[in-house]
């Protein structure tokens, strides 16, 4: 199954982490979604209004002139209106794994909710 929409809502993230526009993370993200992720054990919730502050509060990768680092690895298509996408980019000295619950409704395609990890540290 592909739908160019979905990859086009996956490429909105990419350039919303990129260049740290909020307004393309509104886009993307449903208004009720949140963020996880376990540090040493413990869960972190981020409501995506939080993600959203520190996003904007950052200095983006684009303003450093970093080389893009962005990749799908997977899709899994739950149906057609529904997909978990796995993706890994780096954003400044931090590269990333991110599952994306993404779910398609009248307005398009929008991230529901993320699992985050951070693979690793880049000197």
């Amino acid at each position: 199954m592909r739908d160019s929409e979905l990859f086009t809502a996956i490429n909105t993230y990419f350039d919303a982490i990129y260049h740290c526009d909020v307004d393309l993370l509104d886009k993307v993200f449903h208004k009720d979604s949140s963020l996880f992720d376990v540090d040493e054990g413990a869960l972190l919730v981020d409501p995506i209004a939080s993600f959203r502050n520190d996003v904007a509060n950052r200095p983006s990768p684009a303003s450093q002139n970093q080389v893009r680092e962005e990749e799908i690895i997977l899709i899994d298509w739950l149906s057609k209106n529904c997909a978990t996408v796995k993706v890994r980019l780096r954003a400044h000295s931090n590269v990333f794994v991110d599952h994306l619950s993404f779910v398609k409704d009248s307005d398009g395609w929008c991230i529901v909710s993320k699992v985050w990890h951070l693979e690793r540290v880049i000197d």
